[in-house]
């Protein structure tokens, strides 16, 4: 939780300020049957469904149709150190819908992982056929160190 506080109301003449909100939402990936025009978050515990609502509309000028909310329970669980019981937080999980027209498609951060993987690969086998040059170069001479080349 943010320990930022509100502004106080000045009445008079007020001081230009920026109001930031204490409020976070992260995108989760959504479950395997979950409608196309549907969108999971994992938000602060604070928000409210209003609250949700107009942070998409007015920050990031998403249409939103409907806002659902669910709290999940934090696990109880044994602390290995000391040996006592720990809860984990709880989490808040907001399921938006979107109009019908709209498809949210969950982003694929590792769409470029395939051409890395293809140019590691052709640079290990640079690797071997420099190295395998260097073996054949000096075959004939085994008790020369190998930083010794002419």
């Amino acid at each position: 939780m943010s320990t930022r506080w509100y502004p106080i109301y000045q009445r008079g003449n007020p001081q230009l300020r920026v109001f930031l909100p204490n409020f976070w939402m992260k995108l989760v990936r959504p479950r395997p049957k979950q409608q196309p025009n549907m969108v999971q978050f994992q938000c602060s515990m604070e928000m409210t469904k209003t609250d949700i609502k107009n942070y998409l509309e007015k920050i990031y000028k998403v249409p939103v149709i409907e806002v659902r909310t669910k709290i999940l329970l934090g696990r109880f669980r044994r602390d290995y150190g000391k040996g006592y019981i720990v809860k984990d937080d709880d989490e808040k999980h907001a399921f938006v819908t979107l109009p019908k027209s709209m498809q949210f498609e969950f982003p694929n951060i590792f769409e470029n992982a395939k051409d890395e993987e293809e140019e590691s690969m052709k640079s290990l086998d640079e690797a071997k056929k420099s190295y395998k040059n260097y073996i054949d170069r000096n075959k004939d001479r085994p008790d020369v160190p190998s930083w010794f080349s002419i």
